[in-house]
């Protein structure tokens, strides 16, 4: 197993900070991943309160946000990993934030 493996298993995170622009993780060994906004289409379209309304879990592995049902994981997130969410699905759950909305 080579060094980048070992190191991207072992990262965990120990605060979150969504800004409208960005994603910050801040890890528990002193690093931060800073990745664009628009990569999670759930996280760009929530409210400043749903973004920031996230669950740090499973020992710092996992992000989940509950208002906008988005799960990360800091492995994903240090890989460059964006959403895999479909055109489709994504559409979807916008037709339902709308009737929410309403």
């Amino acid at each position: 197993m080579n060094s980048s493996a070992v190191e991207t298993q072992e990262a965990r995170a120990r605060k979150v900070t969504v800004t409208e622009e960005a994603l910050t993780v801040d890890l528990v060994h002193g690093r931060t991943i800073i990745v664009p906004l628009v990569w999670y289409p759930r996280l760009w379209h929530g409210t400043h309160e749903e973004r920031n309304n996230c669950e740090i879990f499973g020992d710092g592995a996992y992000i989940h946000w509950p208002d906008l049902d988005e799960d990360l994981t800091v492995v994903g997130l240090l890989a460059g990993s964006r959403s895999g969410e479909s055109a489709r699905s994504l559409k979807k759950w916008l037709e339902t934030r709308q009737v929410k909305k309403k």
